[in-house]
């Protein structure tokens, strides 16, 4: 059975953004986006749904009041997710207060968002069982680990050397430079995902980064394995040789 996430947010470009990342998590399905905090409750009160993704900033209503709405229902009240460009330190402590399950910064990381997806997903698979089954200390400590958005491999999805080397191979088996965008697409990550990780590389030598001037004057950068695509330059002809000087 599919978890129902609701997309709560002013700009519909990015509720479209953030619902088809939440369409590639398996066992989570999209049931409504919205662009107001009117809109939103009424869509909670029709699907019911598991989890909302929330922004601050609403035309009607302060998305902050709006959590504390939902998470105050009696029942079945839906685990927030905060998706906000508030930075402020009040913000995320009456985010923290009100019962929000997390907190991202816009512009929200791809893959970011989606390894705190993943993670809320396996935790209600892991609360949705028996409710008769005991649980040791390791298993509930796991199940809060789930709750704070780690990975289970305590490393969000994105991030570490697993995605470095993975970054490494699309760009081995490239057939010539590729853009931070190819890469991205390639290893199935965001792009800033991917250019954090080329910039790393870059830094070590593993990685060379070309600039590429257009018409337009602005440098296009193209990344390519170190000594790949790099073919030494044919040795110059040798100079033929000078005319001696005429005797006198």
């Amino acid at each position: 059975m599919s978890l129902g996430v609701l997309v709560v947010d002013d700009d519909f470009r990015v509720a479209a953004l953030h619902a088809e990342v939440v369409g590639t998590v398996p066992g989570l399905q999209v049931v409504a986006q919205v662009h107001g905090a009117g809109a939103a409750l009424d869509a909670v009160a029709k699907h019911r749904p598991d989890l909302v993704l929330l922004d601050r900033y609403l035309p009607d209503a302060d998305g902050i009041d709006l959590l504390r709405r939902l998470r105050g229902a009696r029942d079945g009240a839906p685990d927030v997710l905060m998706l906000t460009a508030a930075r402020d330190l009040a913000s995320v402590r009456a985010a923290a207060r009100a019962g929000a399950l997390h907190y991202l910064l816009k512009p929200v990381d791809f893959a970011v968002l989606r390894g705190r997806l993943q993670a809320w997903a396996r935790l209600q698979a892991g609360l949705r069982r028996d409710a008769a089954v005991e649980v040791d200390q390791r298993e509930i400590d796991r199940l809060f680990a789930l709750r704070a958005g780690a990975a289970e491999r305590g490393t969000p999805e994105g991030d570490g050397p697993p995605t470095a080397r993975r970054v490494l191979e699309a760009l081995r088996s490239a057939d010539g430079e590729r853009t931070a965008t190819d890469v991205a697409e390639a290893v199935g990550v965001s792009r800033a995902t991917a250019q954090r990780h080329l910039a790393a590389l870059t830094r070590t030598g593993t990685v060379v980064l070309d600039l590429r001037y257009g018409a337009t004057g602005r440098p296009e950068h193209l990344y390519r394995v170190a000594g790949a695509g790099s073919d030494p330059a044919p040795p110059a002809a040798a100079a033929p040789p000078r005319p001696a000087d005429p005797l006198p």
